[in-house]
């Protein structure tokens, strides 16, 4: 668990709107209060539809106080799974700070910081990988937290590593997060994968009349019937890979943790080399039905406020 005596900063890097698990993150690192909120940033694709989204579930929330980032690069405008949760909100409509340009508010929030910042990351990384080009020195004032890669498991716990999404799409940025000098923690699909709510746990949040966690339900909702799976919202979540990364960040309780050299190849695969820069990577979970217990928790407790 974090033994500092205040909060740790934060900056989120994420790629909302496409599946619905960074939704989940972002609500659960709202109810974080060893988490810092300084940022929070748009990335891959239509970053200004994500930002959007970002924005938003901020406003529900009551933290307009957190500046969000608009991502690069831009993207088409077009109907995105969660669009009809969004609506016609604009980023012109969010009380707080919007910054146009959020690889370059990536930079300023790490430099200026007068402690080192944690980059959580739960999507591919174009961002960072522009942030590492234009001030390299980012590296030495911050930490990685990252849902990456697929080290020994691949998706549905097979037996087979994956190409995981968060690498494959944009390799050569994430090649980059994968050899800058910052101390660096992940969990691949090996822990992450094997995450979701059903049962009691689930019906706990779905009955819940906390606005934060009526917005999420909201979002799957549309999320799912993008893809005619509405009968789903009845039973369980989808997988929460993005909470393990949130997790991570506060805490590497339940969780089996093992320093590995990991290096991202060419065509999207993160193996074990021992050549490679050491990454502390969230290999097994020696207790995932207590990290459930947790997640639901934190997810009911009221929404961390403004830290004074």
């Amino acid at each position: 668990m974090n033994t500092q005596n205040k909060p740790i900063p934060v900056i989120l890097d994420t790629d909302i709107g496409g599946d619905i698990d960074d939704t989940w993150a972002l609500v659960m690192m709202l109810k974080c209060p060893e988490l810092d909120v300084k940022l929070v940033v748009s990335d891959t694709g239509d970053t200004d539809y994500r930002a959007r989204l970002l924005a938003k579930l901020l406003e529900v929330a009551g933290r307009t106080d957190i500046p969000v980032g608009v991502g690069k690069p831009f993207g088409p405008q077009k109907k995105y799974q969660q669009s009809d949760w969004l609506g016609d909100y604009q980023l012109a409509d969010y009380r707080g700070t919007v910054c146009e340009d959020g690889v370059d508010a990536i930079i300023r929030t790490i430099m200026d910081s007068p402690e080192p910042v944690t980059l959580l990351c739960i999507g591919p990384v174009p961002n960072i990988g522009e942030a590492l080009r234009r001030e390299p020195g980012i590296a030495r004032k911050a930490r990685f937290v990252g849902m990456h890669g697929s080290v020994r498991r691949g998706y549905g716990n097979s037996e087979e590593i994956s190409r995981e999404c968060n690498v494959v799409n944009h390799t050569p940025d994430c090649q980059h997060a994968f050899t800058a000098e910052w101390d660096m923690t992940i969990t691949p699909l090996d822990t992450c994968g094997l995450v979701t709510l059903d049962g009691e746990r689930y019906q706990a949040i779905r009955r819940s009349e906390d606005p934060l966690l009526q917005a999420l339900m909201g979002n799957y909702r549309a999320w799912l019937q993008h893809y005619s799976r509405l009968e789903t919202l009845d039973r369980k979540s989808s997988v929460l890979f993005d909470t393990v990364a949130v997790h991570l960040a506060y805490s590497q309780d339940y969780l089996k943790m093992e320093e590995l050299g990991i290096r991202v190849t060419d065509d999207g695969y993160t193996v074990i080399d021992d050549t490679a820069k050491s990454v502390r990577v969230a290999t097994e979970w020696t207790d995932l039905e207590a990290f459930k217990d947790e997640l639901v928790r934190r997810l009911i407790a009221p929404t961390v406020q403004k830290p004074n």
